[in-house]
């Protein structure tokens, strides 16, 4: 492989370290993620440059850590600059090698903080039915409680008390904001309710967790005009690979209402071209079944077809530059939909992915659709879940008020 990249000369220099024989493995990898070839040699020399380090410094395959990578990356950058890549460069080389380690505190499955998170885990995915994307988000909160509840001496569950889990709250959300706050009251109610069903603690704790206030229906649902959400569509750059596949995303966003975390995780397997239906998977095990509108169709066709890098992955959306791959979360949709507005020079308050959700729902109010047609649309688990809608309907709400005491009748 290596062969082909560089002259004879130079791919003898580069054999050197311990790291020799997975060279030629490494730079193959590359290629298949889309790297281009100027890239590949990049990072094949800067790895050289490591196993050459390893080399004097006596180490082997196995000695490679996470903190081999910061000592070589500190050696780097006293000879010369350091680049953007070189760290994910040789964190995507441990991965390839197998020589990722997971974090310390489950390093060891007899850790008491192991055992904890797996039976927590475990309970939320099985008896919960929570989706994986949820357990991500559920783990690391309760994590952080028990680290810094037992930063000091041996992890006892039985000795929590309600004063622990105040203290920390309160604490807690004075750093971070309302969402983030909410989502750590919810996962410690579930986790204290767990510890509760397992016999672990003899009260039930999350009783005493404080509740974030969240005034419900206390906005207007932020949306965009008919006309606003063609400007958006209009302004992707179709002939480009990227603008196609921008242009296929922000359609599935106003065309069905899908959410972010739903478009990046949607695969080729959910798409049923006989049937013309797409399979969305939303929260946690729930799996619906939508028509494909016509030009939602054709754009998905010209993007699988000509703007798709071919890739392994059976995600339907890729990264447009390498490593082709697959979306890291749904940020990646909320980014897409932030650089169209920027293109469209539309500047509504909330620019996430939801506002073209939340368009779909009040364009469909005013057409008349009704709440349970807009709520089955959007995939509602509860019809409470839509009467935000209502307080957009203008007309509606004109007949239901009451003149002013002492005004006009």
């Amino acid at each position: 492989m290596l062969e082909h990249l560089f002259s004879h000369s130079v791919v003898n220099r580069l054999y050197v370290g311990p790291l020799e024989p997975s060279l030629n493995s490494f730079a193959a990898l590359l290629l298949e993620r889309g790297y281009a070839g100027s890239s590949v040699k990049d990072k094949i020399r800067f790895v050289a440059r490591f196993s050459k380090w390893l080399h004097h410094q006596h180490l082997e395959v196995n000695d490679l850590n996470d903190q081999l990578i910061d000592k070589f990356i500190k050696h780097k950058g006293r000879k010369g600059p350091v680049r953007r890549g070189d760290f994910a460069t040789l964190r995507s080389l441990f991965k390839h090698l197998g020589c990722v380690k997971p974090p310390s505190h489950v390093v060891n499955e007899n850790c008491i903080f192991y055992r904890i998170e797996k039976g927590f885990e475990q309970y939320l995915s099985q008896e919960r039915g929570l989706s994986p994307a949820a357990l991500a988000n559920y783990i690391p909160m309760v994590r952080r409680f028990l680290s810094d509840r037992f930063s000091e001496g041996t992890i006892r569950i039985d000795k929590l008390c309600p004063r622990d889990v105040t203290t920390f709250l309160l604490r807690y959300t004075k750093t971070v904001k309302r969402r983030s706050a909410k989502l750590m009251v919810t996962s410690l109610r579930a986790f204290f309710r767990y510890l509760r069903l397992r016999g672990e603690i003899a009260t039930d704790l999350a009783e005493f967790i404080p509740t974030v206030s969240d005034w419900r229906l206390s906005d207007l649902p932020k949306s965009l005009e008919p006309q606003q959400v063609e400007c958006l569509l209009s302004n992707c750059d179709q002939s480009s690979k990227v603008g196609q596949r921008d242009y296929t995303i922000l359609l599935l966003l106003a065309r069905l209402g899908l959410r972010a975390g739903e478009i990046a995780t949607m695969t080729l397997d959910d798409i049923n071209w006989d049937a013309g239906e797409l399979v969305v998977c939303g929260k946690g095990p729930r799996k619906d079944r939508l028509p494909i509108p016509c030009d939602v169709g054709e754009a998905l066709v010209v993007y699988l077809q000509h703007g798709r890098p071919v890739c392994s992955t059976r995600r339907v959306f890729i990264r447009a530059r390498a490593p082709h791959q697959k979306f890291s979360s749904s940020v990646a949709v909320c980014n897409i939909v932030q650089r169209a507005l920027l293109r469209a020079d539309l500047h509504p308050p909330c620019k996430g992915a939801h506002l073209l959700r939340h368009s779909l729902a009040v364009h469909m109010l005013r057409k008349g659709a009704s709440l349970g047609e807009i709520g089955e649309i959007l995939r509602h688990a509860s019809q409470n879940t839509t009467e935000i809608y209502t307080k957009v309907d203008i007309a509606a709400l004109r007949s239901l008020s009451q003149p002013w005491p002492g005004g006009v009748a």
